[in-house]
């Protein structure tokens, strides 16, 4: 009785093979396809391969380009290379190998994208470009398990990402005295020489900065992530790159009228408001330095071919973000500053044309004029 029940079983099984029995197998696939898939990967190379396998002599299948999704299968390092294998989308489902640092996984992806939504409804406060190839993170400290992809510099005609913050991180981060003790006694040193000579730190002797950056597709997968700022070149407008004073650098700027696109590289030149910063550290904490302490307005005029300032302010403690809104033909302009209270208050400016059709600008109440010097 036994056997027969298994021969029964086994001829059952066999005809549940037959092309007649697809109304069961299609669904088996699927089931299969979903529960074998342990991951996603979005592809980030502008163009690679899936491979029969991770060897050197091995196969290309299929040619997958950037934003591409493929489900992960398996996972392997080969000769200290990460490799998954993945199903790709297309019709025959085609599987193989390609190389991690090819793809993101979802799992990355995903804190990218929160990362964007979070800063969705902000304007850009810069633009910025790679001096070097720079890992993408999903937070502003150097970590191995913070990495969301790498950024590839692509020559001089690279594209441009915005910046949309920054944040400033002491140099030295030490958790114990146990943690980097020979650095922090050096740096203690350099501190307390500064103070016997009473110099202040510059910023880059105090700090390092971070960018938290919103990219385009069309360079990368993952719309939002932070770059350490020593790999980041600022790409400040050429009409207004020559005219920063005073130890003031640029870090944030707008251009307050549109471009015309068919214009001359001649005849491009904008009006624009500038944030400026001192190069010296201001504070005891990251938290208390400003962003900014100075903002001027740019005004073009075609005629004279040169660009006249029409504001300046003298020295205050601003804070970002920075917002630009239209008001009828006006301009208004609004910045955080700390109050001698030392709570951050919404300043905001506004700027007109007037019946010359040169620009003005109406500051708001409690911001220091720039004292000329005679």
């Amino acid at each position: 009785m036994i056997v027969k029940k298994r021969v029964l079983f086994a001829i059952f099984i066999a005809l549940l093979t037959q092309v007649s029995c697809s109304w069961f197998i299609a669904p088996f696939k699927s089931f299969y396809k979903t529960i074998a898939v342990e991951d996603t990967a979005t592809v980030i190379a502008a163009r690679t391969y899936i491979r029969s396998s991770y060897a050197v002599v091995a196969a290309d299948l299929l040619e997958v380009k950037r934003g591409d999704v493929l489900d992960i299968l398996d996972e392997t390092i080969h000769e200290k290379t990460k490799w998954y294998r993945v199903r790709a989308h297309d019709e025959d489902g085609t599987e193989g190998w390609i190389e991690a640092k090819d793809v993101i996984v979802g799992s990355l992806l995903r804190k990218s994208n929160e990362l964007a939504e979070e800063d969705k409804d902000k304007q850009p406060q810069a633009k910025g470009q790679l001096r070097a190839p720079a890992k993408l993170r999903f937070s502003p400290e150097i970590r191995d398990d913070n990495i969301l992809l790498t950024l590839e510099r692509k020559g001089e005609n690279q594209t441009a990402f915005d910046i949309i913050s920054w944040k400033l991180v002491p140099k030295i981060q030490t958790q114990d005295d146990s943690e980097a003790p020979n650095q922090q006694t050096s740096k203690n040193e350099e501190i307390e020489a500064l103070k016997q000579e009473k110099k202040t730190e510059t910023l880059e002797e105090k700090y390092d900065i971070w960018y938290k950056v919103r990219l385009s597709p069309e360079v990368s997968p993952a719309p939002a992530g932070w770059i350490f700022g020593r790999q980041v070149e600022l790409l400040i407008p050429q009409d207004i790159r020559y005219y920063q004073f005073e130890g003031k650098r640029f870090v944030a700027w707008y251009r307050l009228d549109p471009v015309d696109e068919k214009a001359s590289k001649q005849e491009r030149p904008g009006n624009w408001v500038v944030l400026s910063r001192s190069n010296l550290a201001k504070a005891n904490t990251p938290e208390e330095e400003p962003d900014f302490d100075s903002i001027a307005v740019f005004y073009y005029d075609k005629y004279s071919g040169e660009h006249t300032t029409v504001y300046r302010s003298g020295d205050f403690w601003g804070k970002l973000p920075f917002k630009v809104a239209d008001k009828g033909r006006d301009k208004l302009f609004t910045i955080l500053v700390r109050n001698p209270e030392g709570n951050l208050e919404e300043k905001t400016f506004v700027i007109f044309k007037n019946v010359r059709d040169h620009l003005q600008v109406t500051p708001p109440e409690g911001i220091p004029k720039l004292q000329r010097k005679r």
